[in-house]
């Protein structure tokens, strides 16, 4: 059994993780962190896991509890992982960490876009950034593992196939994205109270969303070449999901079944990735608490441009999910154990 610690465990991403390793046959929760709940009852805060679950909130120092686990996630804000990391916490735990501490590899970069100073710079290098269908071999070595953020994944897997082959213009990329709310978090602010969201949609972080530098890091790795997008986050009306819509000049004229065949060359083999029949575009409601993403694209013949639509569930793909599909990959588990969810609807 690995036996796992949650950081973090009180927060949206932290419960779905609980939910998820509650079910996993290979995985022991030892502990639940939580300095804002210190020994509450955890099915005190997610009525959900009432009498399934009998463990309270601990807190502390965070280099004894570490003496009881195998591995930490820390689902929590930026900053606190990259606190907390050093070799002897190393020697005696790997980590998953859900924040953007050790996602960017470009310290200017992070500080700027953070505005945060990094706490252990000299970490940086050896973190695997962990989109699993991408980077699986790293992921298996490695003790840290960077967590990619919801909107990131949704929109890396969706696009790196045509950055990859060289197929689209790497300057002309633009990333129109719609999430559902949880993905501001569990904590309290006016922005994210129901008669602010509700009946409404409202684009935000306009040329400066933090996951933007994410995007183009990852992308450039797979085109071997800068890459620059226009990327536009929006928050709609539902709890949870991330749609994505792409726009990208093609190079060459194309046709539906060129595109088809490099996508199944990429992702043909995915568990986890669904590339749906021609027509047929992605929805959140077909992913919805499930680890899937669903990817198609269509061709404007007329604009010589492809447009490619993703949806992934903000809080497992994009965050707790994709966490436990790379523990999997970094133990030499079956990749989907604990993950086999079908999707919930309606």
């Amino acid at each position: 059994m690995i036996k796992v610690g949650i950081v973090g465990s009180t927060g949206y991403a932290g419960g779905e993780l609980v939910r998820l390793l509650l079910q996993h046959k290979e995985v022991e929760i030892k502990w639940l962190y939580s300095q804002s709940y210190l020994g509450e009852d955890y099915h005190r805060i997610y009525g959900n896991f009432f009498k399934l679950l009998d463990k309270k909130c601990v807190g502390g120092d965070i280099n004894d509890l570490v003496n009881e686990v195998d591995l930490i996630f820390t689902a929590t804000p930026q900053g606190y992982c990259s606190g907390i990391i050093n070799e002897e916490l190393l020697s005696k735990v790997r980590v998953i960490d859900l924040s953007a501490d050790f996602r960017i590899k470009d310290l200017d970069i992070y500080t700027s876009w953070y505005n945060l100073e990094h706490k252990s710079p000299e970490y940086i290098d050896e973190a695997v950034y962990g989109l699993c269908e991408i980077n699986r071999e790293k992921i298996k070595k490695t003790r840290i593992l960077a967590n990619p953020g919801c909107y990131t994944t949704a929109s890396i897997l969706s696009l790196y196939p045509l950055v990859r082959e060289k197929l689209v213009d790497l300057n002309s990329i633009i990333i129109d994205a719609k999430s559902g709310t949880s993905g501001a978090g569990r904590g309290s602010s006016v922005a994210s109270l129901f008669c602010e969201v509700n009946e409404s949609i409202k684009a935000y972080g306009i040329t400066s969303h933090r996951h933007t530098p994410e995007i183009e890091e990852q992308l450039g790795y797979g085109a071997g070449e800068n890459v620059i997008v226009n990327f536009t986050p929006h928050l709609v009306p539902m709890n949870r999901g991330i749609l994505t819509t792409s726009y990208l000049n093609l190079l060459s004229k194309v046709n539906y079944f060129d595109l088809k065949e490099i996508y199944n060359k990429y992702y043909g083999n995915e568990y986890f990735i669904r590339l749906l029949e021609e027509n047929v575009f992605p929805e959140t409601r077909w992913v919805s608490s499930s680890n899937f993403v669903d990817i198609n694209f269509k061709i404007d013949n007329r604009t010589n441009r492809v447009v490619v639509i993703s949806a992934i569930d903000n809080l497992i793909k994009g965050a707790a999910g994709q966490a436990v599909q790379n523990m999997n990959i970094m133990y030499g588990l079956k990749e989907n154990e604990g993950l086999e969810q079908v999707p919930l609807f309606p």
